[in-house]
């Protein structure tokens, strides 16, 4: 008989759920800068500008809301998941002491034993779906934010006719050293949120 095996991938499957959430729900750093007071912008059309991309993504009202909704629903899978995970281990435990005290028979006990071995596929696939699901939103979230970000830049742009405008944060370093006056990350910011509050309020 093979039921701790199954009892045991049916932990690492919960456990496997568990970390997905983790990652969703986990606060990603901010930048030291995202703390420091906002600088006057004294970019004139025709400099290159920069955003940092990590701190205007994390002051977006829009993700901010996207992610809660991703990180509430990854919630109510893992808990969903455990729930059913604790139950076919409670029938593995169940099937093993009636097998050990030989209140089965041999047909009994291997059909059993059979259903139980597809019912845990049926949840590791069922788990793994989810997971897939969950990162697919993650992926669209993601894009969902940075499409929004561009297209208002490219609006923003028509106006103030910047030479271009660069993205920068505490991963990439694009730009390592800049002009504070250059930097347009809080005021992007203020108007993204206006922008997305009267949509969101409509």
């Amino acid at each position: 008989m093979k039921n701790s095996s199954l009892i045991l991938s049916i932990v690492a499957v919960v456990a496997a759920i568990a970390a997905l959430v983790l990652t969703l729900v986990s606060p990603k750093g901010t930048s030291k800068k995202a703390d420091d007071a906002a600088q006057a912008t004294t970019a004139a059309a025709g400099d290159i500008v920069y955003v940092r991309i990590d701190t205007l993504v994390m002051q977006y009202d829009m993700y901010s809301d996207l992610r809660s909704a991703l990180e509430a629903k990854a919630q109510n899978v893992q808990d969903d998941l455990s729930k059913k995970g604790r139950k076919l281990e409670s029938d593995i435990k169940a099937f093993e002491n009636q097998y050990n005290k030989g209140l089965l028979t041999r047909s009994a006990a291997e059909q059993q034993q059979a259903s139980l071995q597809q019912r845990q596929q049926e949840f590791q696939n069922l788990a793994q779906q989810k997971q897939y699901e969950l990162q697919e939103e993650e992926i669209v979230l993601n894009n969902q934010v940075m499409d929004a970000i561009k297209t208002y830049l490219e609006e923003y742009n028509k106006e103030h006719n910047f030479a271009a405008i660069l993205t920068t944060s505490e991963a990439t370093n694009v730009v390592i050293v800049g002009n504070p006056g250059l930097d347009i990350t809080q005021e992007i910011v203020e108007n993204l949120n206006a922008i997305y509050i009267k949509q969101r309020n409509k």
